[in-house]
């Protein structure tokens, strides 16, 4: 399966649970693992919290501190990017139960953009 993302800005957390969950609902399998995987080198994927809007805007806000904006060679200008989504990671597992994601009271799936506003693909396998 593959979901399309449209981000709006050049760093943004986009939570993609209910997408995900509806990837293994329609899957129509009861107990398994979804992976998630985003093909593209300027963005990533990771499980954080869902219930508190500042975290998205600390973890950006971390990301741009450990990874400053200047200072790289790479000639298209987009080098911070590269690294946020070699630091964050391209791919998640989830395991799922009774057809039900197994996250944790407070957790939620995020489509990271580093190098936005673009149209992204992430893609899905069921298992």
């Amino acid at each position: 399966m593959i979901l399309s993302v449209a981000t709006k800005a050049k760093n943004e957390l986009i939570n993609i649970t209910a997408q995900v969950q509806q990837c293994v609902t329609e899957s129509k399998k009861t107990d398994g693992i979804v992976h998630v995987f985003i093909p593209h080198t300027t963005a990533a994927v990771t499980i954080n919290e869902n219930a508190d809007p500042d975290v998205v805007s600390d973890f950006i806000n971390g990301l741009n501190r450990i990874v400053p904006e200047s200072g790289f060679m790479h000639n298209e200008g987009n080098s911070p990017a590269h690294i946020k989504a070699s630091l964050v990671g391209c791919s998640e597992m989830i395991i799922f139960e009774k057809s039900k994601l197994c996250l944790g009271t407070w957790q939620g799936i995020f489509f990271c953009e580093f190098d936005g506003p673009r149209s992204r693909k992430i893609k899905i396998n069921i298992t």
